[in-house]
């Protein structure tokens, strides 16, 4: 079935195939999403488990796919090697951190509230929240696919499928982690579940603008994987694990983050 899906997507346009990986990664977030209508409250030991799990996936792929690749493709030796790397890590780093501030969002505590004031509703910014983890999501698989698109040895279709496959898997719980929320607040499952998939309907278009400005310009390629990595990781060390750390659940949570950065590692050198 793997071998079947690689090469399918090795027969059509890689930027369609950005599409059809991203359009994956929400769908596992709807799935996730949907678990509200099975249960109206998740332990919130269980959810901190599994955000810390989304949290090692994302640490795992920021290096295994995307850093690694980007230092492997960029010219020169020594310094000169890792200065694309560097830049793009920082500029994706920023790039979250000027959403961080700029965008209103709330996180899945209900505690506190970022960004410029808003009179929005909770609901709407906890979907924003999650939304921004899922930008560099989106745009990490789009790249892969576009440095495919540009004929960049490095740049495989199997690695592109492979991050996909990761980040859907930690897409789930991420989809659980918006709507039970949202359900616990008195909204109906319909509407629990409209909110939680929402969240993850930008990482098709990431995906898509990723895919696309790396097959039309190739230079790019080092620095948009470390960019997409960058803010990968400032999503994960400024809202994933201060989010697991709410409550008295920091070993579970640990453990949770231990195991996704295992099951991503091992699905990048198997599969990648």
């Amino acid at each position: 079935m793997y071998q079947e899906v690689i090469n399918y997507l090795e027969s059509i346009d890689p930027v369609v195939a950005a599409l059809y990986a991203t359009l994956f990664t929400w769908f596992l977030t709807a799935l996730g999403a949907s678990v509200v209508f099975f249960f109206r409250d998740m332990n919130r030991a269980v959810l901190d488990g599994m955000l810390g799990f989304t949290g090692g996936v994302m640490v795992a792929a920021s290096y295994w796919s995307l850093l690694s690749p980007a230092i492997d493709m960029s010219e020169g030796e020594g310094f000169i090697k890792v200065i694309p790397a560097a830049v793009g890590f920082l500029l994706g780093a920023m790039f979250l951190f000027g959403l961080d501030k700029l965008l209103p969002h709330m996180h899945i505590n209900f505690k506190e509230t970022e960004g410029v004031k808003s009179p929005w509703q909770r609901t709407t910014l906890l979907v924003l929240a999650i939304t921004l983890h899922n930008i560099p999501e989106g745009l990490a698989v789009g790249v892969l696919f576009g440095g495919v698109a540009a004929g960049i040895p490095e740049a495989t279709i199997a690695g592109a499928v492979t991050l996909a496959i990761g980040i859907g898997i930690q897409n789930f719980p991420e989809g659980i982690a918006v709507s039970m929320p949202m359900r616990r607040m008195g909204l109906s499952r319909r509407k629990s579940f409209m909110y939680g998939q929402s969240s993850a309907l930008v990482e098709p278009v990431a995906g898509v603008v990723g895919a696309l400005a790396v097959s039309f310009f190739t230079p790019i390629l080092p620095y948009a994987l470390a960019f997409a990595a960058g803010a990968m990781i400032f999503v994960v060390v400024e809202e994933v694990i201060p989010e697991t750390q709410q409550d008295k659940n920091t070993d579970i949570a640990t453990m949770g983050f231990i195991g996704g950065f295992i099951v991503m590692m091992t699905l990048d050198v198997a599969l990648g």
